[in-house]
């Protein structure tokens, strides 16, 4: 039989259980969610307070019908064994968690009741599956929307037509007074229309006052059912009814009890519910609940636990416990519970490593980048002291923080001068990897010779040392290195479920790609990182993503896309002034307005980037943008002001990105009787496919301008192909008009035929029209026609030029 009211929805389900797919259903307890999971077929998990606070526990319910162990791969299937208590091991990232349960699901319809009453860890997984699994069906229902990036189906209030007709088919006697009662008071709510017509004026009323009518031993089993997750409750509201209709002290009595399992972290949470007062014993037990729930992954359940051990301890041990759930939320990144745990922590006694904690820890997020984070020459001074206090690992912590926080925002000569001198007394080998990524963070430029250097070690086998090196190869302009060492961390970062790494690696990838000019591998790395952020909760990483994909929709021509991108990076990026992003948002404007033929506006964007002041300043990246700088210059009069900045970056280097980038500037900036060996030397130099191309459409443009078409065409043929390749059409066809104002015809190729060539030089040995009809047995006209179509292609516009462009001509075709 239908639901009344639900029809649409039913249908829905009954698709989405055929076809494959994931939906949540939210809305209000008796709104009708539990009804609509009872319409399909499928293992029906339903969740319960009681173990919200056990690791896993949801997840285990959800898999145990499919957990054939064998079928899955080591990896995954260990990371199982693990979370479920199978097997000792590290305890695995969440996100592998959810590959194994994605293997595990394939095929399977899962009906996911109350899914908010699962523990943060289930949670977690349920919803990375949520967001992957097409060959299987996940229907999971909760009070509100649990997983982002998942169709939700949100049940609201039965409309009061339907209202009635429920209320009419089970309750048809109920007097015309009490059916208006019943049906303002209900709401639209199913299950209140169900459940009011015979007594109570709320659902919680109706069933406690059932509950009342009980015997007191039918009311203390139901009591026990309902606080240890047992039981089949008619309605989840039920088992809620019950625990409230109870007294505190049937509560504890009843928990008391339940404590008499051999379940060692049930027992501990159930004497914690059951303790008036304090109880270092129970503490002590839910301290060790805390451990095991660490060593199974479940950080949002260790932190609970100390949580509840700190109030349920001595006073003596309440910091300790506290600071420590302080520091694991910050490892898991969750904010919310550094926040407020910290706020509980004031006012009492704390050790020196203890209140270095509290300044660090609101600074373990986004890179420091977030508000209330303490400022670096701050960190860097409490790194400096807790190394000297003797606690090296948490001194290398926060001074890792520091080294981060100079690629995100601007700390000023004298705090970096300060970290390279803190970094000298860590006594760690200059070449590891976490070393050389400092060093690329903190002093890109003094540095960057020192850290590529580092790079012909090789590649790591290790996915984590490969991401630092990729981004520490990003910041001293290494871009092949760069994508190298990222493209490596990928498949390792996957594989062991490391999906906030491999986000950073995706964008890191990304962003050298573009520089690179390899459009094709950048916009899917781009995307990938942008949708990973999301999901890992990176907000700046998401504002990278989207700033460079604003870049590859410039480059593309795509230039609403790429506003309407650079808008979405640059909120994110001003939210705490994460340098980079707005960097990024600025090369991409100065490309879109370079690609549009709006110099001054691009030049005013990519200035930015350089202008110490402004927001967009960024120490590493403006040494990459110096082709757009001085472009945008010298096309809207900022000749003058490119100079000064490339003259301030001109130094000898390693960086590969600089390199070409200053022999493209030098080049465009010298007098013409330096810039054709200027160019020249531009390109004989090592760099980029892009770079290249750069060069060869500036060299021919000149060349053009010099009126040396013939020069000219080789270089702007090899720059419009290369466009081409790269997929930046505005680019290419910026080669071609230059190709066609050179005297190349649309579909021809410039070059003079041998009857051309004759009448040139005829021509350039002064010979008239007439005399060269004559010598040639053409009319004056006919011959006159043929200069007409010889003067373009050699790119002069006059008989006396014509002598000196045949022997470039033919010097070239020689």
């Amino acid at each position: 039989m239908a639901l009344v009211g639900r029809e649409r929805d039913e249908e829905r389900l009954a698709v989405l259980a055929a076809s494959g797919g994931c939906l949540q259903i939210a809305g209000e307890p008796g709104v009708g969610k539990s009804a609509l999971l009872s319409t399909l077929d499928g293992h029906l998990v339903v969740g319960v307070e009681a173990e919200q606070d056990l690791p896993y526990a949801g997840l285990h319910q959800v898999l145990h019908p499919f957990l054939d162990l064998s079928t899955s791969s080591g990896a995954r299937r260990g990371a199982l064994e693990v979370v479920f208590g199978l097997s000792d091991g590290a305890a695995p990232p969440v996100h592998l968690v959810g590959l194994a349960a994605l293997d595990l699901l394939s095929g399977a319809v899962v009906l996911v009741d109350d899914a908010h009453w699962f523990d943060q860890a289930s949670q977690d997984v349920l919803g990375f599956v949520a967001r992957r699994l097409t060959s299987g069906t996940l229907i999971a229902t909760s009070r509100t929307p649990l997983f982002a990036g998942v169709p939700t189906l949100s049940l609201e209030p039965l409309s009061p037509s339907d209202a009635r007709t429920l209320l009419t088919s089970v309750a048809p006697e109920l007097d015309a007074e009490r059916r208006e009662q019943v049906l303002a008071k209900a709401a639209g709510n199913p299950l209140a229309l169900t459940e009011l017509p015979f007594g109570g004026n709320s659902l919680e009323e109706a069933f406690a006052a059932r509950v009342s009518k009980l015997p007191p031993e039918e009311r203390k089993a139901l009591l026990l059912q309902a606080l240890g997750g047992s039981g089949d409750f008619r309605h989840p509201l039920m088992r809620s009814a019950i625990v409230q209709a109870a007294t505190p002290a049937e509560r504890q009595e009843a928990h008391r009890q339940l404590a008499a399992t051999d379940q060692p972290d049930r027992r501990a949470w159930h004497l914690a519910s059951a303790v008036t007062g304090t109880d270092e014993n129970v503490a002590s037990l839910l301290e060790q609940t805390a451990d095991r729930a660490l060593r199974r992954g479940g950080a949002a359940a260790a932190i609970s636990a100390l949580e509840k051990a700190a109030r349920t301890g001595d006073g003596c041990q309440r910091a300790r416990r506290l600071m420590r759930a302080a520091e694991l939320a910050a490892d898991a990144g969750r904010r919310a519970d550094v926040e407020r745990i910290l706020l509980e922590v004031r006012g009492l006694d704390l050790t020196p490593r203890e209140r270095a904690l509290v300044t660090w820890l609101p600074s373990a997020f986004d890179d420091g980048v977030g508000q209330g984070a303490a400022g670096p020459g701050e960190l860097v001074g409490l790194a400096e002291a807790v190394v000297r206090d003797g606690d090296v690992e948490l001194g290398m912590r926060i001074f890792w923080s520091v080294a981060m926080r100079c690629f995100w925002v601007e700390p000023g000569a004298a705090v970096r001068e300060r970290i390279i001198s803190v970094a000298a007394k860590l006594r760690i080998d200059p070449c590891d990897p976490h070393m050389v990524a400092m060093a690329a963070y903190v002093k890109p430029v003094e540095r960057g010779d020192a850290v590529i250097a580092a790079f012909r070690a090789g590649t790591p086998d290790d996915p984590a040392t490969c991401r630092l090196l990729g981004s520490a190869a990003l910041q001293v302009g290494a871009f092949e290195d760069s994508v190298r060492f990222s493209v490596a961390a990928q498949r390792g970062l996957r594989a062991q479920g490391q999906f906030g790494l491999l986000t950073r690696a995706l964008a890191v990838e990304a962003w050298s790609r573009t520089r690179l000019g390899d459009i094709a591998g950048a916009e899917p790395a781009a995307a990938e990182a942008a949708e990973l952020a999301e999901e890992t909760d990176q907000p700046y990483m998401r504002g990278l993503a989207a700033a460079v994909q604003a870049e590859i929709a410039a480059l593309k021509g795509d230039y609403e896309r790429a506003a309407q991108l650079a808008a979405e990076a640059e909120r994110i990026g001003l939210a705490a002034g994460a340098r980079p992003v707005l960097a990024t948002v600025q090369l991409a404007r100065s490309l879109a307005a370079l690609g549009e033929g709006r110099y001054a506006d691009a030049f005013a964007a990519v200035r930015r980037i350089h202008d110490p002041a402004d927001p967009a300043y960024q120490l590493a990246l403006r040494r990459y943008v110096l082709p757009e700088l001085v472009e945008a210059a010298i096309r809207s009069g900022n000749f003058d002001d490119a100079c000064k900045i490339v003259e301030e970056l001109d130094i000898a280097t390693s960086s590969p990105a600089l390199n070409a980038g200053l022999g493209y500037a030098r080049a465009l900036l010298a007098r013409d009787d330096e810039a054709e060996a200027r160019f020249t030397a531009a390109l004989e130099a090592r760099s980029s496919p892009w770079d290249r191309a750069r060069t060869h459409l500036a060299f021919g443009a000149w060349l053009r301008r010099q009126r040396k078409a013939t020069r000219a065409r080789p270089h702007l043929k090899a720059a419009a192909e290369a466009f081409d390749a790269f997929g930046t059409k505005d680019w290419a066809e910026r080669a071609r008009e230059e190709l066609r104002a050179s005297g190349e015809s649309r579909n021809g190729n410039g070059e003079l035929t041998e009857h051309e060539l004759t009448i040139a030089r005829l021509a350039a040995d002064g010979l008239t029209n007439k005399e060269i009809g004559e010598r040639l047995h053409l009319s004056h006209r006919t011959v006159s026609t043929h200069l007409h179509r010889i003067f373009p292609k050699l790119g002069v516009t006059a008989r006396a030029e014509l002598k000196e462009a045949l022997m470039t001509y033919e010097d070239a075709v020689t």
